[in-house]
């Protein structure tokens, strides 16, 4: 039985691989560096916008971020209209209720501001406000079939990538799951990398983003749908993180680890857009959906398991990535080199103080864990290795704690 389903998943990513290369994935315009988010600001007045809605979160709200953002806009005629109930890992609810805003007050753009759940509930807020679907009808791939509302992304954080991804993901209020949303429908025609917007950003958040970006990349160079192009912009994204992240984690108001970061998540964002993910997001997505945990922190700290657990399968590539951020590695096998990557990530995981294990995991939901990891992943995810249930949930029991 396990041979034929491994039969099955590879026909099904054969099949994906070949529609993915033929589903159009349209390009955001990209402003990058300090006060690049007036830049953005210019082109919404320049396309003579009447009304935007901009989503946000509260705290962001209250703190001005986008202050100076709404002064030029408001300046030029447009009116500013706020929806700032975005919530970590925004529910269904939350984007119905951003629709409805949209809708009441006639709203002719949208504007996300914050970090992956205000551009992700932006996204959809954008899609569906001139729709009467909701996101469980447009859950899954390519199921929008019409253009929403133009969409402008800011990211406030330099984790999810979301700024330049056709992906958005939302929680479902009733059964507590992650939707997954794919279509090109969702890319925003704008996003602006603008370090200022982040130097507020708490040394724990940074760690957490900039782990959640770091996964993006990695997991896209170890893809079965990795190319030449996703190479390049997982291997620069890497890199970054690896030198930058420590950097911005102790120095907060670092402009140029900021903009190194920024672009990191721009670039890995890019990659798992066309190479895709893998299983530490699959897992970790139930992880987070169950116990409301930071994506960022549950990706880093299964980041290290799912790679111990493909590194022979993914020896080559992982001696690669050894190679690429500069580790000494002279006279190391595949195998070592391999090896001393993975090492270096948990080394990273302890530099930004991010724990190894999940105390809130609790060891009656291991089973449902894993087979709602396995279902997200293998019908999406083009892993190096296939996993079964017996191994996900002995990989996920090696979250817990030891008491």
């Amino acid at each position: 039985m396990f041979f034929i389903k491994v039969a099955f998943y590879k026909i099904l990513m054969a099949g994906l691989k070949l529609a993915v290369k033929f589903i159009p994935q349209p390009q955001p315009i990209i402003f990058s560096g300090k006060n690049s988010s007036l830049e953005l600001a210019q082109l919404m007045i320049n396309q003579d916008f009447k009304r935007v809605l901009i989503v946000t979160d509260k705290v962001l709200n209250q703190l001005g971020i986008a202050n100076d953002i709404c002064r030029l806009l408001q300046q030029h005629n447009i009116e500013v209209v706020f929806y700032d109930q975005v919530t970590p890992d925004p529910s269904d609810i939350i984007v119905e209720q951003g629709v409805k805003a949209a809708k009441v007050h006639q709203c002719d753009v949208v504007l996300g501001l914050g970090g992956g759940s205000s551009l992700d509930a932006a996204k959809m807020i954008a899609v569906l406000a001139k729709s009467t679907k909701t996101v469980k009808d447009v859950a899954g791939l390519l199921k929008i079939k019409q253009h929403g509302l133009p969409l402008f992304l800011l990211p406030t954080t330099s984790g999810t990538g979301s700024e330049v991804t056709m992906a958005a993901v939302i929680t479902d209020s009733v059964n507590n799951t992650k939707l997954l949303v794919i279509s090109p429908k969702t890319m925003p025609m704008t996003t602006a990398l603008d370090p200022v917007l982040m130097q507020g950003m708490p040394a724990k958040i940074t760690a957490d983003t900039g782990f959640d970006a770091l996964t993006h990349a990695i997991e896209s160079y170890l893809s079965t749908h990795a190319n030449e192009q996703t190479n390049r912009y997982a291997l620069i994204a890497i890199k970054l993180i690896f030198k930058q992240l420590p950097v911005a984690y102790q120095q907060g108001d670092n402009l140029e680890a900021r903009q190194s970061l920024a672009l990191a998540s721009c670039y890995a964002g890019l990659a798992f857009t066309k190479a895709g993910l893998g299983y530490v997001h699959a897992i970790s997505h139930q992880i987070g959906a169950k116990y409301h945990l930071p994506h960022g922190m549950t990706n880093a700290a299964v980041l290290p398991l799912v790679l111990n657990f493909t590194a022979k399968a993914s020896q080559q590539r992982l001696a690669e990535l050894a190679n690429a951020i500069g580790l000494d590695t002279t006279g190391f096998t595949s195998s070592e080199k391999a090896e001393s990557f993975i090492q270096a990530v948990k080394s990273l995981q302890k530099e930004v103080a991010i724990e190894s294990t999940l105390s809130a995991i609790v060891t009656e939901d291991v089973n449902a864990l894993a087979k709602a990891a396995l279902k997200e992943a293998h019908y999406l995810y083009p892993v190096p290795k296939y996993l079964d249930v017996s191994a996900c949930e002995k990989l996920i029991k090696q979250l817990i704690p030891v008491s």
